[in-house]
């Protein structure tokens, strides 16, 4: 059985930061994690499935606060005028400029990875993208501790040689 005092107190202020990522409005941010702890607690006997738990909290907490944008749309019914879009049409260029920018990152992290050999590739995908702790890397790998340390900070620091060798983009 799950402790929600505990797993609330262990990560509401991690889910606060992450929320802020999507929205300034702290109270609305609040609410929205809220609801997904009351959801979560309602629905406590569908947790016997869910693996990692503090991840289904972050989606949980991302799909609650897109909901709450949606939710907000339909509630606005504001003249639509020149005026009005004026924000709109410089949001969607701003995205349009950071998607841009975005795209050329990842380019440019591909070409760095490429300069990687497969063992640190393999060190920085499992750590960083699929999350795994140093100690499961130990066994996913078959090297000890602190060699996974080391190759770690071997491929990190390949990384920043690259990316100082890069033009600034931003």
């Amino acid at each position: 059985m799950i402790d929600f005092a505990d797993l609330y107190d262990k990560n509401i202020d991690n889910l606060f930061v992450f929320g802020t990522r999507f929205s300034s409005d702290r109270e609305m941010i609040k609410d929205c994690i809220h609801d997904v702890f009351v959801k979560l607690f309602s629905k406590c006997e569908m947790l016997e499935c869910v693996e990692n738990v503090e991840s289904y909290l972050y989606i949980s907490l991302r799909n609650r606060i897109n909901d709450e944008f949606r939710r907000n749309v339909r509630l606005c019914d504001n003249e639509i005028n020149d005026a009005s879009m004026r924000p709109v049409a410089d949001a969607q260029e701003f995205h349009k400029e950071y998607i841009e920018r975005q795209t050329a990152l990842t380019a440019n992290m591909e070409k760095f990875f490429d300069k990687l050999s497969p063992r640190q590739r393999q060190i920085i995908n499992l750590y960083y993208m699929e999350h795994q702790k140093y100690e499961d890397i130990c066994k996913i790998m078959g090297i000890n501790y602190q060699s996974v340390r080391n190759l770690m900070h071997r491929s990190i620091s390949r990384l920043r040689e690259c990316a100082a060798q890069m033009q600034p983009i931003i």
